[in-house]
């Protein structure tokens, strides 16, 4: 069984894609998340080129890993310079990790045009600079940049390359597919041809400009790569870096690989979450392995084999990577739907009850109205009670009413709501403003029930769609509503449709509302 050596440079590589920025405390949290996880390499930044990646280091020595090494990032020394008096190398030392990266040019037209310099001066840059390096006791790791062009264009000049890291120490040599461009079969080619010549354990480091970085990963290892670099996410330059994600199960679960701990496979979800909290980043639902659609089941002959063997549509076992199944309800429901969710909510349910026909038959003619229950899983528990008839009514509208109000342009709306509530015989009725209508019904809302039920004031809306539906022209369309809500403890979600905003908002805030109670009163 072979071993993969798992190198992570979220916190080099990944930084480098758009939008995503990380603080030092961020990067520290980070590396400690990947070192629990069983990493083996952690990229804590280039030192030589911003004073946040030379603080991780001085950090990283206060708080040490346990298990990983951090790992500091630099190129070679500059073309006709000294390598005893280059800033870059010596910010390396200065990072004082038992482990660096350099990257050097294994492109000749890199050497000529960017570097603007000879191609013999480019191996002495390599060989002098990991020499240097490895002197003075440093693991040196060569990352080979634009190996795969470089060798289709000159293969001669990039062996040579790789030649010169191969006599100065290098302890690894890393292929990098930099500009993402190459097929896994040119990939695999390559990488078994460079390990007939280079007697260095080789590594591979992907991009994903033709969604192919996960691909040309494995096929690496498959050729005799035995170290593998890649972020949490795929996060990097332009489309991306390799997603480490998606590749350790792979290894692990398809492959027969060792690479972390297999018992760590089941924080797989945790950590793709906790790496997207800290950049700001939405989670991406339909991400291999750990997203939430990942092990999601929609259609009714899909649920319905799923139910009686899970290996019919999936791959894996969901909980190996710390994921779920999910079972949709949708107008492509059938009855095994209705059944894995009413018992995914504890609700007791006869196959047989003529009762999972009407709320299947319900369920699709609301669909055909524009209702959506894949992300209000709490509406549709609703739907479910109400049918079955064991929805307690914890309130009755008796009316409401919402005024907008602006007087000149330059003046903010303002929004005023009035309801009329009922609570077990007794009225009530209360006003509040909002800085629109649903922000002000939603306050008279809550006003006129914490009287009645406390509760409510720890519920909080955590987000607020609106989408206009195909079915009407202009404002005259269909629009749904779908609100997400919370309190200390859980998260749900509720849908209303409608011509008018403000009604089909009034039925996902009433759903969210009654859920909360559902729950409160122990009528769940």
């Amino acid at each position: 069984m072979a071993t993969i050596e798992i190198y992570d440079t979220t916190l080099r590589d990944g930084t480098q894609a758009e939008d995503i920025s990380f603080t030092l405390e961020d990067k520290m949290r980070i590396a400690h998340f990947l070192d629990e996880m069983g990493f083996h390499y952690i990229e804590g930044g280039y030192p030589g080129s911003n004073p946040k990646d030379a603080l991780f280091f001085e950090e990283v020595k206060k708080s040490p890993l346990k298990r990983a090494k951090p790992t500091a990032f630099g190129m070679t020394r500059r073309v006709g310079g000294q390598v005893e008096s280059d800033s870059v190398i010596n910010s390396l030392l200065s990072a004082e990790t038992e482990v660096v990266t350099v990257v050097g040019k294994s492109w000749d037209l890199h050497v000529r045009d960017a570097l603007r310099t000879k191609l013999d001066e480019n191996l002495r840059a390599i060989y002098e600079s990991l020499d240097y390096l490895k002197k003075r006791n440093r693991m040196v790791i060569y990352d080979a940049e634009h190996l795969f062009d470089g060798y289709r264009a000159n293969p001669e000049y990039c062996l040579k390359t790789l030649k010169a890291a191969e006599d100065a120490g290098a302890d690894r040599i890393v292929l990098c597919d930099t500009n993402g461009g190459s097929l896994p079969s040119f990939i695999s080619e390559v990488v078994k041809k460079v390990a007939e010549t280079i007697n260095v354990p080789l590594g591979i480091h992907t991009h994903n400009d033709s969604e192919l970085a996960v691909a040309n990963t494995l096929v690496a290892v498959e050729a005799g790569a035995m170290h593998v670099q890649g972020t949490i996410n795929g996060y990097g330059e332009r489309c991306g870096n390799a997603n480490l994600v998606s590749i350790i199960p792979d290894l692990i679960l398809k492959m027969g690989c060792e690479a972390i701990p297999r018992k760590h496979l089941k924080r797989l979800r945790e950590l793709t979450r906790f790496v997207n909290e800290l950049a700001n980043m939405p989670d991406n639902k339909r991400q291999a392995f750990v997203g939430e659609s990942a092990f999601a089941h929609k259609g009714g002959m899909h649920v319905s084999a799923v139910v009686r063997n899970p290996e019919t549509y999936e791959h894996i076992d969901p909980e190996f990577v710390g994921n779920h199944r999910r079972v949709l309800v949708s107008d492509l429901s059938g009855r095994s739907n209705i059944l894995y969710k009413a018992q995914e909510f504890g609700i007791d349910i006869d196959s047989k009850d003529p009762v999972v026909r009407e709320i299947l038959d319900k369920l699709k003619t609301l669909e055909y109205e524009g209702f959506q229950y894949e992300g209000a899983e709490a509406s549709f528990e609703l739907l479910i009670k109400r049918a079955q008839g064991q929805l307690p009514e914890f309130f009755e509208l008796l009316g409401f009413r919402v005024i907008d109000q602006k007087s000149f342009d330059t003046e903010v709306p303002s929004s005023e709501a009035t309801i009329m509530v009922k609570v077990d015989g007794q009225t009530e009725h209360t006003a509040a403003v909002g800085n629109g209508p649903v922000n002000a019904i939603d306050n008279a809302l809550r006003k006129a029930l914490e009287k009645f039920y406390p509760e409510l004031k720890e519920v909080k809306l955590l987000d607020y769609k609106v989408r206009v539906l195909p079915m009407g022209t202009g404002t005259e369309s269909m629009v749904r509503v779908l609100i997400e809500s919370g309190d200390k403890k859980n998260k749900w979600g509720t849908v209303g449709v409608s011509f008018n905003i403000v009604d089909a908002s009034w039925q996902a805030l009433t759903d969210s509302v009654i859920y909360k109670l559902l729950y409160s009163r122990g009528a769940k």
